[in-house]
């Protein structure tokens, strides 16, 4: 299984599925429908029915049930696109067997490091095999290792029909990433009881609580004259950019937070005289410190605004998604069944909040009860990224348990 595992892998992350939050087609990236469709031809082969494709880039299959009795649908997704935050374009992974505890250089000729002093989780690998990045691009294990790991646990299971087990749904989604995964999941037609995201972190993580979320963009209206006339005149706009990020509350962005603390996290500013913007990430476990969150910023902005005559800022604010927490909770036996999984394998569970999204969040609020397991990769998103062979095992027959105890 290990070999396989490895192979399809190593594969996948060879096709180009960097989301594109700024595009307004569906799938925001071409290489998302291309992955898919030869995820597509994989599950017909693999021995898959009602393998659909539709032109959004959303796949979805069926490994029939092989028991007469009745029994809940599970379901098992992951999403094919990878961060925008950084090239997903001619990834070379490389395989480190037998991890010695040691520095792993990544890129020689750019000094691109991996050593447990900045890393410490990489001992917890010692002798284990190691997938990394050349240090010039992402992985792609976040998500390309859970698509993966289902794919192989449902090629065990239809070359192993003593593992009795109900009906089995598959999902992939595109433009996880940007926000959009659900946008388009058609969760009637999907027609699980319940499913899993295979989309988490580190070994054991199972996680049914994320952040609420939202995406604040301020915009900065100046006036621009010449700088040897302009007292009185002026209104530089990158001057009330400055101004008011300066104004939120200092140790409230994610580098000086952790577990369950929110944040507002400044992604991308730009700017002239004339005009300026901001965008921000905002984040919080608690609904009520959510909404005061945005409730500070948009006292913020009229605070500035009192300042002028013509209102200079103007501040958007669109909720993104919300802490599926109040939707699992009414069938926790679901939690049950994962932890249960887990420990017959001799993996310690590790329920944890879950400090970003997931399609999962939005799927529970659309009646499809979705938390998160792990796939065992870590640092995503960049070039430090990596993940261990024998924990993605693991996670396959986590899969291979629940599917046999539903």
């Amino acid at each position: 299984m290990k070999e396989k595992l490895l192979n399809r892998f190593i594969k996948y992350v060879k096709f180009d599925t960097q989301s594109d939050e700024f595009s307004e087609s569906v799938p925001s990236t071409s290489g998302q429908l291309d992955f898919a469709k030869a995820l597509a031809e994989e599950l017909k082969i693999t021995g898959l029915s009602d393998v659909s494709l539709d032109k959004r880039g959303y796949l979805m299959a069926t490994l029939p049930s092989n028991i007469k009795k009745e029994s809940p649908v599970v379901g098992f997704i992951a999403h094919m696109d990878t961060s925008p935050d950084m090239t997903g374009n001619n990834v070379n992974p490389q395989i480190i067997y037998n991890y010695d505890g040691n520095d792993l250089v990544l890129n020689r000729a750019e000094d691109i490091v991996l050593s447990p002093s900045t890393f410490p989780e990489l001992l917890n690998y010692k002798g284990q095999t190691l997938i990394t990045t050349d240090g010039t691009t992402l992985l792609g294990a976040d998500d390309k290792a859970g698509i993966a790991e289902i794919i192989t646990a449902m090629e065990y299971l239809v070359a192993n029909p003593e593992i009795k087990h109900g009906d089995i749904r598959i999902g992939f989604t595109p433009d996880e990433e940007i926000g959009r995964g659900a946008d388009h999941f058609d969760v009637q037609k999907f027609n699980a009881d319940f499913a899993f995201t295979l989309d988490g972190g580190e070994i054991g993580e199972l996680e049914y609580e994320n952040f609420n979320a939202a995406l604040a963009v301020v915009s900065f209206n100046g006036r621009n004259v010449h700088p040897g006339t302009a007292k009185s005149k002026m209104i530089n706009s990158q001057q009330l950019a400055m101004d008011f990020h300066n104004r939120l509350p200092e140790n409230e962005k994610p580098e000086y937070t952790e577990g369950y603390e929110g944040f507002y996290h400044l992604i991308d500013s730009k700017g002239s005289v004339e005009k300026s913007e901001l965008r921000y990430l905002i984040r919080d476990h608690s609904h009520s410190e959510f909404e005061y969150r945005k409730k500070t910023m948009r006292e913020l902005a009229a605070r500035i605004n009192k300042n002028f005559p013509d209102n200079p800022v103007h501040l958007d604010i669109k909720d993104q998604y919300y802490n599926m927490k109040s939707k699992i909770e009414p069938v926790y036996h679901i939690i049950e069944l994962a932890e249960k999984a887990m420990l017959n394998l001799g993996i310690k569970p590790n329920k944890k909040p879950i400090r970003g999204g997931t399609d999962g969040s939005r799927l529970s609020y659309m009646g499809l009860p979705c938390p998160n397991l792990f796939t065992g990769g870590h640092n995503f998103h960049g070039k430090y990224e990596f993940i261990s062979l024998e924990s993605m095992e693991k996670a396959v027959r986590v899969i291979l348990e629940i599917a046999g105890r539903v």
